[in-house]
């Protein structure tokens, strides 16, 4: 494990996911799919499946979260890091968690998309090191109309190192 005195300096990164195209709070059941009802997505904090930013119902008109992160160019290009970044093998990246919500408010995840940072242009990644933002865009709906799962990538998702537009 690096300790924070070997890392290069962090910069401030905003990150904006943007997700449009919500598959609904009723997803029916289809092959490899039983059907959930109350669906929800919401950003995983890092290691804590159970502690989501932004919970926002599947039938919303879409959804966006900001996640405040830090940025570091190093020997094997950009770093990420921030309380939603996760990092296993394979790379850091961002878990979308989909799940349901019962009368009590709990949330039981179902499943997750993957927005792997090692998927972003190299060119973009510097850019938003420069700028200070990083903003993806993504259909929240896979081809079926279910929750989209699994690790997305472009040219489903797109990375901009582009600010979102202010309110």
């Amino acid at each position: 494990m690096e300790s924070s005195a070997e890392r290069p300096p962090a910069s401030p990164l905003l990150i904006r996911i943007e997700g449009s195209d919500p598959p609904g709070r009723s997803c029916p059941a289809g092959p490899g799919f039983p059907g959930y009802e109350n669906v929800h997505v919401g950003v995983q904090r890092k290691d804590r499946p159970g502690e989501l930013l932004g919970l926002t119902p599947g039938d919303a008109p879409g959804a966006h979260w900001t996640l405040e992160c830090t940025a570091a160019e190093d020997a094997e290009g950009v770093t990420v890091r921030g309380p939603y970044v996760q990092n296993r093998l394979g790379g850091r990246f961002v878990y979308l968690s989909w799940g349901t919500v019962d009368d009590e408010n709990r949330f039981l995840m179902f499943r997750r998309a993957k927005l792997m940072f090692a998927d972003i242009d190299p060119a973009v990644l510097a850019a938003a090191v420069r700028s200070g933002h990083l903003t993806a865009r993504l259909p929240l709906s896979d081809t079926e109309g279910r929750p989209r799962c699994a690790r997305v990538r472009p040219p489903v998702i797109a990375w901009s190192a582009t600010a979102p537009p202010r309110p």
